[in-house]
């Protein structure tokens, strides 16, 4: 069996890989030190910058959760936004590669939380406010549908423009 022979056809490869070389098998990014560090420098930004927002907006118990759902609508926008963005500027290598992992992964990965919007509609529900749990769910995710489309159409509008403008 040679290098570049798939040891398990059966298995996809991973379409998040680096092919070194014609022939030669991917190579996974998880496997690469700067892409791991970037994710987590991000992860760490995205973080620290939920725990500000939950410091100023704190739950309170039967309560709209606002901090969360703010910071949900901002990275479904942002995330939206950026993937569109570099999308349009040409394939996931490079520099692109490296800030969709910085920014898409790594903060805004870190700065939304489903897990979060999870537990709090369950904390509604056994503090008797069940409609303000099923609301909250549904505004969450309408919200984060409607946002990412934004940000997708806000990036998409650049483009569109240059497009207009080069286009008789």
């Amino acid at each position: 069996m040679t290098e570049s022979t798939d040891s398990h056809p059966e298995i996809p490869l991973d379409p998040d890989a680096v092919v070194p070389a014609e022939g030669a098998r991917p190579v996974p990014l998880h496997t690469q030190p700067l892409l791991v560090f970037l994710v987590a420098a991000g992860g760490a930004l995205g973080t620290a910058a939920r725990f500000g927002v939950s410091l100023a907006l704190p739950t309170t118990t039967g309560r709209w959760p606002l901090g969360t759902f703010l910071v949900n609508m901002v990275g479904s926008f942002v995330l939206g936004a950026l993937i569109e963005g570099l999308a349009r500027r040409g394939p996931d290598s490079g520099r692109r590669r490296q800030a969709r992992l910085l920014l898409g992964t790594g903060f805004c990965g870190a700065l939304t939380t489903f897990s979060t919007l999870a537990v709090e509609s369950d904390l509604l529900v056994r503090s008797h406010n069940s409609g303000l749990a099923l609301a909250y769910a549904a505004v969450s995710l309408a919200g984060g549908l409607v946002l990412t489309t934004l940000g997708v159409a806000a990036a998409a509008g650049p483009s569109r423009l240059r497009m207009r403008r080069t286009v008789p």
